[in-house]
């Protein structure tokens, strides 16, 4: 048995406690907040293998440029003078390639639907409660120009042998009545879920199986001996540790360079509106034309969307809240948004790494400190495939997957 700490309670560090507890592992998860916000509450709650082209794509460099000065566009970098930013975009733009697409699609599926099928698992137990539905997602469009494009992708998509088929206007009106569009391609390897309720009731779990959370505490250094980490040291108390997990989000970064290891990752700050009226929703779809998320959840439809590449802040802009606003509007002409649903607008930061894939392994200089992070939109998805992996390299067993695509060092 280890005493095992993790830094951060999001997805990602729950999943890693979940599955170290069920080794007989100790372990603390130590937290800066309250574990009730942030990334892992706000997102849209896919767990999407139909989601396996990397945000490091040919033209995103191109249309980050062109979006930059619009207010209201789906995707932001807010220019300013920082090395780490500098390093970051110089890598990302290195890897929006086809050929980087081509190398990455398979990881990402690979990795996306063995957490599809933990999340499964995990259902099948019963050990708490919590929604997950396979109804699949409509990637919908409005013009022939998203036509084209989701065609192209959905070929990648069934190339990698995930289901996925086209939905003309007609079929669409059919199961979808509320949803005005020319068509859609229909992913039904995709599920989804109500993050709020799952982590709540994931916590509680995990309470009583014995892992101690510490929330409200903030890591301010570690104690070092050769090539290990040997203490954690937080605002308030130290922690003896045998082996320290990095799972902080947006945030690792910030640690990582406590113990001098250097981690790409910029924070892509994104918006979420929940409506607790009935809009007659079926189907989660990404509204394509304005690239919005919609997701049915239990009691709420939420819609979600933006990319704001602009430090670690929460800063809410008014207009890209009105933009997602309008662009449910544009695909459900009978939604209506009030205004307190938008005052109510919350918004969480994902760890975006300069190639789209996550960091998932342990540090090179030392031997008991692992990092978890950089999954952009995909931790949700992602988080109990993770967790697994994460639990088996400290536990000394054969990872599931192959690691070698999320080294720490790929950058360095």
């Amino acid at each position: 048995m280890k005493n095992v700490a993790i830094i951060g309670g999001g997805i990602i560090g729950l999943s890693c406690a979940y599955y170290l507890q069920k080794e007989g592992h100790k372990v603390t998860i130590i937290d800066q907040a309250t574990i009730s916000s942030g990334a892992s509450f706000v997102n849209a709650g896919y767990i999407s293998p139909s989601h396996v082209i990397p945000l490091a794509a040919p033209g995103m460099v191109s249309d980050g440029l062109k979006m930059m000065f619009n207010p209201t566009s789906p995707f932001y970098l807010k220019p300013r003078l920082n090395l780490d930013l500098f390093k970051w975009a110089w890598y990302f733009n290195k890897n929006a390639t086809a050929e980087h697409v081509i190398k990455s699609a398979p990881i990402i599926k690979e990795l996306t639907v063995f957490s599809r099928d933990l999340y499964q698992e995990i259902k099948d137990t019963n050990i708490f409660d919590f929604q997950l539905e396979r109804k699949g997602v409509l990637m919908s469009y409005q013009s022939s120009k998203f036509e084209k494009k989701e065609a192209y992708l959905a070929k990648i998509a069934k190339e990698q042998g995930l289901e996925v088929y086209p939905i003309d206007k007609k079929k669409l009106e059919e199961i979808e009545p509320e949803m005005e569009a020319e068509g859609a391609y229909h992913y039904l390897c995709d599920a989804h879920s109500t993050p709020d309720i799952f982590m709540k009731n994931f916590k509680e779990y995990l309470k009583k199986k014995g892992v101690q959370f510490r929330i409200n505490e903030k890591v301010i250094d570690f104690e070092k001996s050769r090539k290990q980490v040997t203490k954690l040291i937080t605002d308030k108390q130290g922690y003896d540790v045998d082996e320290l997990i990095i799972a902080s989000g947006a945030w690792s970064p910030l640690m990582a360079k406590k113990i001098n290891f250097p981690l790409l990752i910029q924070a892509g700050k994104g918006y979420r509106i929940n409506v607790y009226k009935p809009t007659g929703i079926n189907f989660p779809a990404i509204l394509t034309d304005k690239n919005v998320a919609v997701t049915p959840m239990d009691g709420f439809t939420r819609f979600g969307g933006t990319m704001e590449i602009a430090g670690i802040n929460h800063k809410i802009n008014p207009k890209r809240v009105e933009a997602i606003a309008e662009a449910g509007k544009a695909f459900y002409p009978n939604l209506n948004i009030s205004l307190e649903e938008k005052k109510d607008t919350a918004c969480g930061l994902r760890p975006v790494s300069p190639d789209g894939l996550p960091y998932i392994g342990r540090a090179n200089n030392y031997s008991n400190v692992c990092v978890a992070a950089g999954h952009a939109m995909m931790g949700w998805s992602q988080g109990p495939a993770t967790g697994k992996l994460i639990s088996e390299i400290i536990s000394d067993k054969k990872p599931s997957l192959n690691l070698n695509p999320f080294n720490l060092e790929r950058f360095n």
